[in-house]
C-alpha cells in the first residue's frame, strides 16, 4: 500500500496509489491544528509500505518563514510513519534544497497528467486556490508560488474559503450598486450553499462567524457583507449577492484559462478538485475541450488529486528499482 499525502495550510489529504483509500481532514495549521496526532492515526489506519508527500502548508502564517513551515511538516510526517517517506519537490523526488518542497503539490499532479493525459491546462480548484498549469511536452509552470501568481498560474480563488470582500468590490442589490464591507463576513462557501451547489456536509471549513452551515445562516452572512440583515434585502437580495460571487469566480477562471490557452496554444482543460464543475463550465464557455478527472479516476480522487498523484509517482519510482 503506497500512500500519498498533501499537507496544506487548511486541509491535509491522503490517497492510496490505487485510489481505494482517500481522506480529507480540515487541519488549519495557522491555528496550531494537531497535525502529528492525525498523521499517527492515519498511519495506524492505512498501514502503508511507503509514503509520498507534497505540501503547501508551509505558507501558513503561524510559521515565521517557509523554511520553518517545511521543517515542521517534514518532521511531523517523518515521526508519524515507520515506513520509508519520500518528499516530492518542484523537480521531483530528487530534490536538493528544502525550498524545492514549498508548494510542490501542483508539480506532482502535472507530472502524472503529462504522462497519462498529455498536453493541456491542468486546472485544480480546491477550497482556497486554483492551480492553472500549462502542460506541453511536460509541465511549463514557474517553480514558486510568487512566480506562478505573477504569471497567472496560481489564482487565489477557491470554492469554499475565499473572502467575498476579496472577490467582489461591489454588488448590485435591488438596483443599487453597493460596495462590500471589507470584513470577513462571508466566504465563497456561503454563496455556493445558498445557490444549492454544495451541501451542508460539503461546507468543510469554518464559517466566518462560527455559526451554522445551513442555508439561513449562510444567507445571514451574505447579507452582512452589505451591512444588512436578510430582512432588509430579502431573499432576492441574498441570492443576488451569491450569484454575483459565483459569476466573479467563473470570470476569473475564464480569464486565466483563456490567457494560458492562447499563450501555449492548448485546447484541452483537465479539471480537478472540489471546484471541478466550475472549471468545466469555464472551459465550455471558451469552447475548449474538458476532461474532468472525476470521470477518469473517480470523484474522491479528483477532490485530492495531488495526494493521489504523488502516491502514483512513488509507486512507479519504487517499482523501477
Amino acid at each position: 500500500m503506497i500512500l500519498g499525502l498533501d499537507v496544506g495550510g487548511a486541509n491535509t489529504k491522503a490517497a492510496s496509489s490505487d485510489g481505494s483509500f482517500t481522506k480529507i481532514e480540515y487541519m488549519p495549521l495557522w491555528k496550531e491544528a494537531p497535525l502529528e496526532p492525525f498523521l499517527c492515526r492515519l498511519s495506524a489506519a492505512a498501514r502503508p509500505e511507503a509514503v509520498g508527500v507534497v505540501m503547501t502548508g508551509e505558507l501558513a502564517d503561524s510559521f515565521p518563514d517557509k523554511r520553518s513551515g517545511i521543517l515542521f511538516i517534514k518532521r511531523a510526517v517523518e515521526r508519524s510513519f515507520s515506513c520509508p517517506v519520500r518528499f516530492w519537490g518542484v523537480s521531483g523526488f530528487e530534490w536538493r534544497d528544502l525550498a524545492d518542497l514549498a508548494a510542490a503539490n501542483w508539480s506532482a499532479s502535472a507530472a502524472l497528467i503529462s504522462e497519462e493525459v498529455g498536453d493541456g491546462i491542468f486546472a485544480d480548484m480546491g477550497s482556497t486556490t486554483t492551480d492553472l498549469i500549462p502542460i506541453k511536452a511536460g509541465p511549463r509552470a514557474a517553480k514558486t508560488d510568487f512566480l506562478r501568481l505573477a504569471r497567472g498560474e496560481l489564482i487565489y480563488v477557491g470554492l469554499l474559503r475565499t473572502n467575498l470582500a476579496a472577490l467582489l468590490g461591489e454588488v448590485e442589490v435591488d438596483g443599487k450598486r453597493v460596495p462590500l464591507s471589507s470584513e470577513l463576513f462571508a466566504i465563497a462557501a456561503d454563496a455556493h450553499l445558498v445557490l444549492g451547489e454544495i451541501s451542508e456536509g460539503e461546507y468543510t471549513v469554518e464559517t466566518p462567524d462560527g455559526g451554522g452551515k445551513d442555508r439561513d445562516s449562510a444567507g445571514r452572512r451574505l447579507a452582512r457583507t452589505v451591512c444588512a440583515d436578510p430582512e432588509e434585502i430579502g431573499s432576492e437580495g441574498v441570492e443576488a449577492i451569491a450569484h454575483q460571487a459565483r459569476a466573479r469566480q467563473l470570470e476569473l477562471l475564464k480569464e486565466g484559462i483563456r490567457r494560458l490557452a492562447e499563450e501555449h496554444a492548448l485546447d484541452l482543460v483537465v479539471a480537478a478538485g472540489i471546484g471541478e464543475g466550475l472549471i468545466g463550465e469555464a472551459a465550455r464557455s471558451l469552447d475548449l475541450d474538458c476532461l474532468r478527472l472525476s470521470e477518469k479516476y473517480g470523484i474522491s480522487v479528483s477532490d485530492l488529486f495531488p495526494a493521489y498523484a504523488v502516491a502514483r509517482l512513488l509507486e512507479v519510482e519504487l517499482g523501477g528499482r
